[in-house]
């Protein structure tokens, strides 16, 4: 049997667009997912994801399929935005560290020898490039619907989504933030939320979904039971709390008076730091494209997407 010679196989409907930053220069790479057909009266609902180029392939094949069986999924078709870098690899470790790091930030030592040392710091001018320059420039490749737009991070990008909802709490309807490096720098979010908390605005209607892999708290996956740094790692996992500070954050969050902010947490079973990835992608697909109230939330969390 003779099969044909290899080819590129694109991402369904995706388009790539490389983007300059006005505030530091640098080249960002937007991998941008419109669905075929008309959009809707009031425009495409919309997901932001950050470390696009890890993402997207998921995001789109998620969105695709439930999209397709919107009475067995509650998934309506929108468009994704995956922020991510011109590489090919999944991440760019240096970039991201800087992007989606609150201020001030700190230097770290290099990832590898004989590469710059790491350097965070660069949350807040993220901000303001996805608000000033990304979100025009969806909107002139799309109709979108600006009532309802959601945010996606995992890890570093968990935090950046919510030093997002802490300082500019209106720029999106739902926040997903993925085992949010929540104790990063000594607890730097905390400069951020303390003031939200004392303050919280009065006309805000989110929906903030918290969630972490079960991995990512007092035990370890069997595979990392058995490695020679498993005892470093069990300690580490029990100084950071990834899971035990998302949880808290999210009960905080629903103790808001007034009912308008709603959160969630969820651990997702069997999943590590990393393992929890794709899971959590489908989960950020059922929230930000949901025809009807989301039904998996407790009684009285239901979110008016």
């Amino acid at each position: 049997m003779t099969g044909s010679a290899g080819a590129p196989c694109p991402i369904a409907h995706t388009t790539a667009h490389d983007l300059t930053c006005e505030q530091n220069g640098e080249v960002y790479r937007f991998l941008v997912h419109v669905p075929a057909g008309e959009a809707p009266e009031a425009g495409w609902p919309v997901l932001y994801m950050t470390d696009g180029n890890a993402v997207i392939a998921t995001a789109v094949d998620c969105l695709r399929a439930q999209a397709s069986y919107p009475g067995g999924t509650n998934v309506s078709h929108g468009v994704v935005v995956a922020i991510g870098y011109p590489t090919s690899e999944a991440y760019d470790p240096l970039r991201r560290s800087w992007d989606l790091c609150p201020q001030p930030g700190k230097s770290y030592p290099p990832f590898y020898p004989g590469t710059p040392e790491v350097r965070t710091g660069g949350g807040n001018e993220f901000l303001e490039f996805l608000e000033n320059q990304v979100k025009p420039f969806v909107g002139r490749l799309a109709p979108v619907d600006i009532s309802k737009q959601s945010l996606y991070g995992h890890s570093f990008g968990g935090l950046f989504a919510l030093f997002t909802l802490f300082t500019r709490p209106k720029a999106f309807r739902n926040y997903i933030a993925v085992s949010p490096a929540i104790s990063w720098d000594d607890g730097l979010l905390e400069r951020y939320s303390k003031p939200f908390f004392a303050d919280p605005p009065k006309d805000l209607e989110i929906f903030v979904h918290l969630s972490a892999g079960a991995y990512e708290g007092d035990g370890l996956a069997p595979f990392q039971t058995r490695a020679p740094d498993a005892e470093t790692r069990l300690k580490k996992n029990r100084e950071i709390r990834t899971a035990g500070l998302a949880e808290e954050l999210a009960r905080d969050l629903m103790a808001l008076p007034g009912g308008k902010i709603r959160s969630h947490f969820e651990s997702f079973p069997y999943e590590t730091h990393m393992s929890v990835l794709p899971v959590s992608v489908g989960r950020a697909i059922q929230t930000a494209f949901a025809l009807q109230p989301l039904g998996w939330l407790e009684a009285g969390e239901e979110n008016e997407n």
